[in-house]
């Protein structure tokens, strides 16, 4: 019986989810099952446990409509999202809603405050891959959350809230003070560049994922804002009925009264452009921001990344794309265009996630 050993390395997908020889294929190509429920994404929760994914080698071509094949081979495999020794804390400190993750050893560590988009809650993944690379990850919620005040539904904090943040990393004893980057993606980079041009503080470095400089609902510099997003009259909706927010997030129908003074920024800056963002017109945003740096003669400190045919969900690497997905379920169900298309969003998940790293290597440890 002659044996022939298949690699992901080195042998080619001739069909399913991905094409070519894509050595995590298995994993960024992921989809839901037939007939599951629509619009689910995959997303890890509980980042203290691993990921086990089952991989089988099926005698012949299987695709989801065929019956039983014979199984040839099998392999359990883990992928964790915390490396040995991270340590993962809670945060309810002075009204700051968090997770803290510390790296292996006493430090000081150069910091990360780690903030996402107005689907609210608290991931932790991207944080805790940070603090197995070595720094001390903060990620923050500040909206829809329960430990946060006011409705759920409604940005309820403003720049004391984000100084808080900031000031709680900064006073850490495993954190090196002067040394706290900045990432945001979505909302969270409106958040990231007021936080760096407006709250009084001083981060060594900015990095920006997909989202605007400037708010479509009034921003509470602090207390309560009733929600009143102005640019609802701009959704487009596909033959599907889900919605694309791209046009609404149009720099035009931005409130400019809530624009970021990115004139006054003091720091690096990485902004990450999808081309294909059906949730915020990204590339547009990155040619405001870099012609306000130069407009103020600091071009120096502007650096873009750009990726065709990405969408506006760009995670740490070999996340599976969804190019659809739930973005919430209430007061009704509204289905959501993401964007993007599953080998150019995974290609630049990776790539990105490597330029993020060097990004933070120059800016915080050298």
């Amino acid at each position: 019986m002659t044996l022939k050993i298949f690699a992901v390395t080195s042998d080619h997908s001739l069909g399913g989810s991905y094409l070519g020889c894509e050595p995590m294929g298995l994993f960024w190509g992921l989809q839901p099952a037939p007939g599951g429920r629509q619009g689910l994404r995959l997303r890890k929760k509980n980042v203290e446990t691993p990921y086990q994914v089952h991989i089988s080698l099926m005698e012949g071509h299987v695709s989801p409509s065929d019956g039983k094949s014979s199984e040839l081979a099998v392999v359990t495999t883990e992928r964790w999202y915390m490396a040995p020794g991270v340590r993962r804390t809670e945060i309810r400190q002075n009204g700051v809603v968090g997770t803290l993750f510390l790296p292996p050893g006493p430090g000081p560590f150069p910091g990360v405050l780690d903030m996402w988009g107005m689907g609210g809650g608290l991931p932790e993944y991207r944080s805790s891959l940070l603090a197995s690379k070595g720094y001390a990850s903060l990620t923050l919620s500040y909206i829809e959350h329960k430990d946060l005040p006011g409705p759920p539904d409604q940005l309820n904090v403003g720049d004391s809230y984000f100084r808080s943040a900031y000031q709680l990393l900064q006073d850490l004893d495993e954190v090196d003070a002067d040394r706290i980057g900045l990432i945001g993606l979505s909302y969270g980079v409106y958040v990231s560049l007021r936080i760096a041009t407006q709250c009084g503080v001083k981060p060594s470095c900015v990095i920006c994922i997909n989202g605007p400089f400037a708010s479509t609902i009034p921003y509470p510099e602090d207390g309560f804002s009733k929600h009143n997003d102005s640019t609802e009259k701009y959704y487009v909706c596909n033959d599907q009925g889900y919605v694309q927010f791209k046009d609404a997030m149009l720099p035009t129908h931005l409130a400019l009264e809530h624009r970021v003074k990115l004139e006054n920024l003091a720091c690096p800056l990485m902004v990450i452009v999808a081309e294909d963002d059906g949730m915020a017109a990204s590339s547009k945003y990155a040619d405001m921001m870099e012609e306000i740096l130069k407009s103020a003669g600091k071009s120096q400190l502007f650096t873009r990344l750009s990726y065709p045919d990405a969408g506006h969900l760009i995670e740490p690497p070999y996340s599976p794309h969804a190019r659809e997905s739930f973005y919430r379920v209430k007061p009704q169900k509204l289905m959501i265009v993401f964007g993007g298309h599953p080998a150019s969003h995974a290609a630049a998940q990776e790539d990105s996630w490597r330029k993020m790293l060097d990004f933070l290597e120059t800016n915080l440890r050298r």
